[in-house]
C-alpha cells in the first residue's frame, strides 16, 4: 500500500513538473511570436491547461516572469564571453560589439517583453538593474581604458553597447545586423580613441 501511495505521489509530482514546463514554454513561445504581454488565459490556452493550473504552479504573473527570467539567463550567460583586455582598442571593440549583437539578437523579444512588463514588476526591475550592472562590468573588463576616461565617456560607451541602442538601430532605424554592428563599433572606437 505504501509503495502504491509513493508511486501515485511520484506520478503527480512528475505531471506537475511537466505542466509547469509547458506553462513556461507557452509564455516563451508567445513572447517569441510577438506577444510581449501575454495574459494568464493566453498562456493557459497555449499550454493546454486551465487558468487555475497556471496559478496553481505560479502564485501570480510575477512568479511566472521570474521563471522566464531564469530561462533567459540560461540563454544569455553562455553568450557573454570572457573578456580579453589585450590587443588593440579596435579589436576589443569589435569583439564586444559582436558579443552583444549575438546576445541581443537571441534575447530581443524577451527584452522587449521585459521593458513593457518591468514597470509593474519589482522582480523584472531588479533583473533589469542586475543585467545593466553585469553588462557595464563586462564592458569595462573588455575596455579598461574606460576606467581612466572622463565619466561621460564611460556613460556614452555604456549606452552605445546597450540593448536599447541595438533595438533602436534594428527596429526603428531598420538597419540590418551587420550595419547596426558597424555603427556601434565605429562610434565606440571613435569615442575611446578620441580620448587618447
Amino acid at each position: 500500500m505504501n509503495a502504491d501511495l509513493t508511486e501515485h505521489a511520484d506520478g503527480r509530482v512528475q505531471r506537475g513538473a511537466r505542466s509547469r514546463a509547458r506553462i513556461v514554454d507557452a509564455l516563451s513561445d508567445l513572447v517569441l511570436e510577438g506577444h510581449p504581454r501575454p495574459t494568464a488565459e493566453q498562456v493557459a490556452e497555449r499550454a493546454g491547461v486551465g487558468t487555475r493550473t497556471v496559478f496553481r504552479h505560479f502564485d501570480d504573473m510575477e512568479s511566472l516572469h521570474a521563471e522566464m527570467h531564469a530561462r533567459i539567463s540560461e540563454i544569455a550567460l553562455p553568450l557573454i564571453t570572457r573578456p580579453d583586455p589585450t590587443g588593440s582598442v579596435s579589436r576589443r571593440v569589435a569583439a564586444i560589439v559582436e558579443q552583444r549583437a549575438t546576445l541581443f539578437e537571441r534575447i530581443g523579444p524577451f527584452k522587449r517583453s521585459s521593458v513593457i512588463n518591468r514597470w509593474s514588476s519589482p522582480f523584472l526591475q531588479r533583473g533589469h538593474a542586475d543585467f545593466a550592472r553585469q553588462f557595464r562590468l563586462n564592458l569595462v573588463a573588455w575596455l579598461p581604458e574606460l576606467e581612466r576616461a572622463p565619466q561621460w565617456v564611460l556613460e556614452a560607451a555604456d549606452v552605445l553597447v546597450s540593448f536599447e541602442t541595438w533595438d533602436r538601430l534594428r527596429s526603428d532605424q531598420r538597419l540590418g545586423r551587420d550595419r547596426a554592428a558597424d555603427a556601434v563599433r565605429e562610434a565606440l572606437v571613435h569615442l575611446i580613441e578620441g580620448q587618447s
